[in-house]
C-alpha cells in the first residue's frame, strides 16, 4: 500500500507481524504498541525518507536523491526465525537483534526510473525486548533504534571502522529524535 506526503514522496511498505500473544504484556502498554501497527512504520520510514533526502547527506548513494518512490519491506518476526535466516543468509549461528538485506545496486545508478526498492529488514522482538531492558528504555525506542540501524543499510551505509560506526549511530539518534 503507498504512503503519500505533502512534497509527493511515496513509500510502498510490505509490513509482517508474527503473533505475539505469549510473550509478556509488559511491551503492550500505550504508546509502546504502536511497533506492531503498519500506519507507525509507514509514518516512520516516510519520515527518514524525507529527511535523508532533505538534506543530501553525502554518506548516501548520490542516485537516490532524485527518486519520489521508495519501497522495503519489514518482518518482526521470533528469535528462533531470526536465528534461521541468520544461519542461512549470513552462515552465523544464534538469534541477532536486525538483519536488513539490500537490494540497492550499480545498475539503480543508470536507471531512469522515479523509484527504488530498498530491501528487506526483519527485527526480532524478542531480542529487541531484552536490549530496551538491558538499555533501560521502552520497546518502541528498542524497535526504532534497530529499524534505522537496518534502514540505514538498505540506503548503502555501511559501518567497517569505529569512526563509520560513530558517524551511524550518530545518524540513527538524529532520525529518531526527528520523530518527536
Amino acid at each position: 500500500m503507498y504512503q503519500e506526503d505533502k512534497i509527493g514522496l511515496q513509500i510502498d511498505l510490505v509490513f509482517k507481524c508474527n503473533d505475539f500473544s505469549n510473550l509478556s504484556d509488559n511491551f503492550r502498554n500505550e504508546p509502546d504498541n504502536l511497533i506492531f501497527e503498519y500506519t507507525f512504520w509507514e509514518e516512520v520510514f516516510l519520515s527518514w525518507i524525507r529527511i535523508i533526502l532533505e538534506e543530501r547527506d553525502t554518506s548516501f548513494p548520490n542516485f537516490i536523491f532524485d527518486k519520489k518512490s521508495f519501497s522495503l519491506s519489514l518482518q518482526i518476526i521470533n528469535d528462533n526465525e531470526i536465528s534461521s535466516i541468520n544461519q542461512k543468509w549470513m552462515n552465523k549461528s544464534g538469534p541477532t537483534d536486525v538483519l536488513s538485506f539490500p537490494i540497492i545496486s550499480d545498475e539503480d545508478t543508470t536507471k531512469d526510473l522515479n523509484f527504488i526498492e530498498l530491501g528487506d529488514l526483519f527485527i526480532s522482538l524478542e531480542m529487541a525486548f531484552k536490549q530496551s531492558l538491558e538499555f533501560h528504555h521502552s520497546i518502541k525506542r528498542e524497535m526504532l533504534w534497530l529499524a534505522s540501524h537496518g534502514f540505514l543499510h538498505l540506503l548503502g551505509w555501511e559501518h567497517n571502522d569505529d569512526n563509520e560506526l560513530d558517524n551511524m549511530l550518530n545518524f540513527q539518534e538524529y532520525l529518531i529524535s526527528k520523530l518527536d
